[in-house]
């Protein structure tokens, strides 16, 4: 059977995007559904019931992990499933995680539409947590699916009201049985609008993901003495915030000289005594590098740390550098990164490679199956906003691009 000309229903992707959006809406147009609130089961509940007027077979894991099946012809091969979450942040939008999840259920309802029938199974997702906006660490459920942190450890986790994970789960009726982790997949897509504005720069509609960047979050505390500004001279200072920016400079210049997937970021910067006629005593600031090989990013971490160093013995301040975050770079398997591309110039569409600079589920769904992802652009590259936007027609050939890579690795049968 072919199904070269096979194309999803773009007003209905769009409408089931809009009708969800519907729960938590702001009123700038954006969506607050945090992870494990009333309104997440109100979402969840929803989806579930689009999933089951579609046909679909529900599971729910432990950490309220939702997979939605559509039966193959060989109910033995393990399921070609795609997804993302879709809780939000608190001044979230409308298509981050949305997006990837009502595009899985619409490559469903395409099949049934045309009654096609595939070899393997194929199964809608979404995680549980992956903002992380409620609950840390973020991306809990397919953290905790994948074996990168405990169950007991995602249950124990509080809000800021005292509530946990575990407790919050059993609320809304979504602590399912099924172990994670146990639920097999055969390979993993998941579209998502793009966080950035590199494909909107470049006038393309599909971004190929060939990989996530890698990054390392560290803290530098810089220790001086505090003073006042007018009767100590500019030599005999020991100030600690003109010895920081110097660092936070290098930051940037780090990211600046390993390009075109260098990062390098100060994001937070605390000062004491912040006051205005008082050299600061003490700086505490965040440093973020990335990159999209574990090659450069241990080249980027070394070069921080030897300049830090050598700040320290120059200034004679005392410096401190802890990394507290570590994720290694993520290559998406090559079967699933061609089958994006060949879907794509099947389909026609512009296209071009990005490498995402922000996580997703699919990091941890990579280390258990071949995973890849698809990005379509978003308007100015905003995201984790109330004004996230995109259009229609990219939203529409992201999904397109999704049914016939999923298509592709389930088989059709006839």
């Amino acid at each position: 059977m072919t199904t070269a000309n096979l194309r999803i229903n773009g007003n209905r992707l769009w409408a089931s995007l809009m009708e969800l959006a519907q729960i938590g809406a702001t009123p700038k147009g954006g969506v607050k559904r945090l992870a494990l609130t009333d309104l997440d089961k109100q979402g969840r509940d929803l989806v579930v019931s689009w999933a089951k007027q579609a046909g679909l077979t529900v599971t729910i894991d432990q950490i309220g992990n939702v997979f939605m099946r559509r039966a193959g012809k060989n109910p033995a091969l393990p399921p070609i499933m795609s997804g993302s979450h879709i809780d939000t942040q608190p001044t979230g939008g409308k298509f981050d995680g949305n997006y990837g999840v009502l595009a899985a259920l619409e490559v469903v309802r395409t099949l049934n539409d045309h009654n096609i029938e595939t070899e393997a199974p194929i199964e809608v997702a979404f995680w549980t947590n992956e903002e992380g906006s409620r609950f840390v660490p973020v991306m809990m459920g397919s953290g905790v699916f994948c074996g990168a942190f405990t169950l007991e450890h995602a249950y124990a986790a509080k809000d800021t009201e005292g509530k946990t994970v575990g407790d919050e789960l059993e609320r809304i009726g979504y602590k399912g049985t099924e172990v994670p982790g146990q639920h097999p997949i055969g390979a993993y897509f998941e579209t998502h609008i793009e966080q950035g504005p590199v494909l909107e720069d470049a006038d393309k509609v599909i971004g190929v993901v060939p990989g996530v960047l890698g990054l390392s979050w560290y803290d530098c505390v810089v220790t001086g003495m505090e003073a006042h500004a007018g009767p100590t001279p500019m030599a005999l200072r020991k100030d600690a915030l003109q010895i920081s920016t110097k660092i936070m400079q290098e930051v940037v210049n780090i990211g600046n000289r390993y390009p075109p997937y260098g990062r390098g970021t100060v994001g937070m910067v605390q000062v004491f005594p912040n006051s205005r006629n008082v050299i600061p005593g003490e700086v505490k600031f965040s440093i973020d590098l990335r990159n999209v090989s574990s090659e450069l990013l241990d080249t980027m971490h070394n070069e921080i740390l030897a300049f830090v160093d050598k700040t320290s013995k120059d200034s004679g301040l005392n410096i401190s550098v802890e990394r507290v975050s570590y994720y290694p770079p993520c290559p998406f398997h090559p079967d699933c990164v061609n089958a994006v591309r060949e879907a794509t110039a099947t389909l026609g569409y512009s296209t071009m490679d990005v490498v995402s600079g922000a996580g997703h589920d699919a990091i941890y769904t990579a280390r258990l199956a071949p995973s890849g992802m698809i990005f379509v652009p978003c308007k100015d590259g905003i995201s984790h906003n109330e004004i996230e936007d995109a259009k229609s027609e990219h939203l529409e050939a992201g999904c397109n691009v999704l049914l016939h890579a999923m298509l592709g690795r389930a088989g059709v049968v006839g």
